[in-house]
């Protein structure tokens, strides 16, 4: 299927590694000229010339954390006039919430439902007037099934749920759609080292600690970030414009709720 992306511009936020570089290197393989954002200088810059050689689109790095305004800015002046938007960036820590201040709720706060929502001001009343926008957050899979111990996650991802449930409705008529994409268990960095934490704690290894999580899962694996990479080329596409609003989990039916 032809995606009808060939020659837009996108901005996908944390996308040196993981699903974020998924995403990236999906929409550069329908065409899509990019602006990619971490944190890490080198390894974002690493990830820049990997896609951009193994495509040919244009891929700008630009290093920086989208959870400051500073971070944002530079994004949105290296691409001032998106036709896409992949809000990401990590999770915060686990714990017990009666362990958590101020301080740590508005990190968690201003991470993942500020920053997603301050970078959607930025760009979707240019949208608007071009007739195109496709906005996509990657949030969680504990927005559909909150986890105990990630609180501070469940709380600020659900936030930025409630925000653009109201704020897709208002824009959809312009051919602008803003949807977010649930991601179950998948095969990143992230799992690995949560998987490590956890033999940790239990005195096993991490390959016991995967194993026995792989085995609850209905399809037996962990995701592929490449077929997360393109469910998310699909919701930025021209061919996904009655799409709006929605929650999309992916995690191998992990979720046993029929809605």
């Amino acid at each position: 299927m032809d995606l009808g992306l060939q020659g837009k511009k996108a901005i996908v936020c944390a996308a040196s590694k993981g699903l974020g570089k998924a995403c990236a290197q999906a929409l550069a393989e329908e065409g899509v000229d990019l602006v990619i954002t971490a944190r890490t200088e080198k390894t974002l810059e690493a990830t820049a010339h990997e896609i951009a050689d193994a495509t040919g689109v244009s891929v700008t790095p630009v290093a920086g954390d989208i959870a400051t305004e500073e971070g944002r800015a530079a994004a949105v002046a290296a691409c001032p006039a998106p036709d896409i938007l992949v809000n990401n960036a990590g999770g915060p820590p686990p714990g017990d919430f009666r362990e958590w201040g101020e301080a740590e709720w508005m990190a968690a706060v201003q991470t993942n439902m500020l920053a997603p929502i301050f970078l959607i001001k930025s760009v979707v009343d240019g949208m608007i007037d071009r007739r195109f926008g496709r906005i996509v957050n990657i949030t969680s899979g504990s927005v559909k099934a909150p986890i105990p111990n990630i609180g501070l996650s469940n709380g600020a991802r659900a936030g930025l749920t409630g925000f653009v449930a109201g704020l897709a409705r208002q824009v959809v008529e312009h051919n602008v759609t803003i949807n977010n994409l649930l991601p179950g268990q998948f095969a990143t960095d992230r799992l690995r080292e949560n998987f490590e934490s956890i033999a940790k704690k239990q005195g096993s290894t991490a390959e016991e600690a995967s194993e026995a999580r792989r085995k609850t899962n209905p399809a037996g694996r962990f995701g592929d970030p490449e077929e997360f990479g393109h469910a998310c080329a699909f919701l930025c596409s021209a061919r996904s414009g009655y799409i709006n609003g929605q929650n999309l989990l992916l995690d191998g039916g992990h979720y046993p709720g029929t809605l």
